[in-house]
């Protein structure tokens, strides 16, 4: 399976949960494209250019729940550019701090969801990713996504 991985992260926390989902991945023998939503167009372009089988797209939850600038533009990107396929079977994970109020968290991770219209639940990890647990809730969640085609079941 190829998996393209994006994502957008302010102090590194979805950006770990997204290294540790593309080891994973890796793991598992799925090839994986990486992509860091603030890049350049003209880097970007070319990896999304691609045919991927998942799409696994990640982001921190801004202010009051929102979506960050960067992802919002990597969105539009996808949506606006002439040629590009539009992304099918979408997974969305977020990072995100309960301190704020439940109806916040990982606010810009449901929002995401709910445009792509994806059939997997949300993978929601507070702040950074730490020990056992989030590990294991990562590589589960992935193998869930990772499933067979039109599957919700986990490996």
């Amino acid at each position: 399976m190829h998996v393209l991985i994006a994502f957008a992260s302010l102090s590194g926390n979805t950006r770990e949960v997204a290294r540790l989902l593309a080891a994973h991945c890796r793991g598992r023998g799925h090839a994986v494209d990486w992509l860091e939503a603030d890049e350049a167009p003209e880097q970007a372009l070319p990896i999304l250019a691609r045919p991927h089988d998942r799409y696994l797209f990640g982001a921190w939850t801004d202010n009051a729940g929102r979506t960050p600038t960067e992802m919002k533009d990597f969105i539009a990107l996808l949506r606006d550019h002439p040629g590009l396929p539009p992304p099918e079977q979408v997974a969305i994970f977020g990072t995100g701090e309960t301190q704020w109020g439940m109806e916040y968290y990982c606010g810009a991770a449901h929002r995401l969801a709910g445009y792509f219209h994806s059939p997997w639940p949300v993978l929601e990890i507070e702040q950074m990713p730490h020990g056992d647990a989030d590990r294991h809730a990562i590589q589960q969640w992935a193998d869930q996504v990772l499933a067979a085609p039109g599957s919700l079941a986990t490996c």
